[in-house]
């Protein structure tokens, strides 16, 4: 105990000495600075310069602001000297016998500049101000010289005290010591059968100490740990359920147009070119059903991209965001018709200039549109606009079809996250879509009401110009 009070109170000395020797230091510059900076004093000392008894005129402003400047005649003094020969011509210094050493600051301040530097191994602090005449070019070296007596009167009495505190702590240490070296023992026993059973495989046992020392503390990170851990345990326990859930859904999303296109298929190739009614659904449901696997495959290989912390590729360009709606608009639009449903897309006529990658943008309308259709009914619309703002353009996608429960929109973005009343789907399209937009600084939202529809907004920044 002794042995760790000299220790923790040599570590304090060593501190309080540093802080009260940063303390004193930055304050000595600071308050240079502060003063110096002002430009009623600058021009009064310029103004005196050139006066024909300048040292008497500068002596006079120095006694005026002796105060802001902390002179005292003995521990902090001025001297104005030589701006060639650095010799004292006047100085606020109780000790007419006194020299100067002519340090870095006074040779920088004879060369022209102002002289803040610190040395911090010297045993003193210093600034060297040039005063150099508007009109004759007088030139004077304002010079400051605080001794750091009163830095050391301070130090000395934090070592007494200091010194004070280790003989009290010595005594209460003797006494001390019993008591704490019981008090350790049953919480280190705690901690230790606490520990063995985590090795086991328990988190669930918890250790219960009263006292807030750090034994305290010690319990109370260990109990965090321990439940953090359960905690860690269960979210891999829900995050293979989601796994496996995924997995679930990408396969009957595979499998089910993979079907429906082998299934046609083979209807068509049967027929041949007898019934022609019956070819034309074919192809189309073919070809609908192409563009919904071009468009799953597109995403779990970005999902993939994303999941083993890579970066999707991207290639910015100039892009007319109505021309990009109207194309992928115009991709569906055959699918959607195939399914009894209707596109409306309302979009200005004029072009609207954005910097993005065309081949991701496409890739977002695909998939905002795409989840449209399959959540719409028949004879429903699905409606796509597209309104321009000062800065922004704003993309919204809109159906009539199911909706999605309140409670589940905040997380319908998160990657493997499927609405619970919806019949497809991977759970990844979404969380695609957001990374895509993230990417061009933009934003999504999702609104929706539970058998009214959904409406997705896209808000893109439009190109600044040069």
């Amino acid at each position: 105990m002794l042995l760790t009070i000299i220790l923790l109170m040599t570590v304090v000395l060593v501190f309080l000495v540093r802080g009260v020797q940063d303390f004193y230091t930055a304050q000595f510059y600071t308050q240079m600075e502060k003063v110096f900076t002002r430009s009623e004093l600058v021009n009064h000392l310029r103004q005196a310069a050139d006066d024909e008894d300048a040292i008497s005129r500068i002596s006079g402003l120095m006694r005026a602001f002796s105060g802001e400047l902390g002179i005292d005649g003995d521990t902090r003094n001025y001297y104005l000297l030589d701006g060639a020969t650095a010799d004292i011509l006047v100085s606020s210094s109780l000790d007419p016998t006194v020299r100067l050493d002519i340090t870095p600051n006074i040779l920088t301040a004879i060369l022209g500049e102002n002289a803040y530097t610190e040395n911090p191994r010297s045993d003193y602090m210093d600034v060297a101000i040039p005063l150099v005449g508007n009109d004759t070019g007088t030139e004077f070296v304002l010079y400051i010289i605080d001794n750091k007596q009163t830095m050391q009167n301070q130090n000395a009495e934090i070592f007494t005290l200091i010194m004070e505190a280790v003989l009290i702590g010595f005594i209460i240490s003797i006494a001390v010591s019993l008591i704490v070296s019981k008090t350790l023992l049953s919480p280190i026993q705690g901690l230790t059968s606490a520990a063995a059973a985590m090795s086991d495989g328990d988190f669930s046992r918890k250790i219960s100490v009263d006292s807030k020392d750090e034994i305290g503390i010690l319990a109370e990170t260990f109990n965090n740990m321990a439940l953090q851990i359960e905690t860690m345990l269960e979210e891999l326990k829900m995050a293979e359920v989601l796994r496996r859930e995924f997995v679930a859904n990408v396969s009957h999303e595979l499998r089910t147009p993979l079907t429906s296109i082998k299934g046609w298929g083979e209807t068509i190739k049967s027929l041949g070119q007898k019934d022609e009614k019956v070819l034309k659904k074919g192809i189309d449901i073919i070809i609908n059903e192409t563009e919904r696997l071009s468009i799953l495959v597109e995403d779990l290989l970005d999902f993939s991209r994303l999941q083993s912390g890579g970066q999707m590729k991207y290639l910015f360009d100039v892009v007319d965001i109505v021309e990009e709606i109207n194309g992928s608009m115009q991709i569906f639009e055959r699918r959607a018709e195939s399914l009894g449903l209707k596109i409306k897309c309302k979009t200005p006529k004029e072009a609207i200039l954005i910097s993005a990658d065309k081949n991701r943008l496409r890739q977002v309308f695909s998939n905002l549109i795409d989840n449209a259709i399959k959540y719409s009914k028949p004879r429903d619309t699905i409606t796509i606009e597209v309104k321009q703002d000062t800065d922004t353009v704003r993309i919204s996608v809109s159906d009539r079809g199911i909706g999605i429960p309140e409670n589940e929109l905040p997380s319908i973005t998160e990657r493997f996250f499927k609405a619970s009343n919806a019949l497809t789907g991977s759970g990844i399209g979404l969380a695609v879509v957001k990374e895509i937009v993230l990417m061009h600084d933009g934003t999504l939202e999702i609104e929706s009401k539970l058998g009214e529809g959904t409406t997705a907004h896209v808000t893109l920044p439009l190109l600044k110009e040069n």
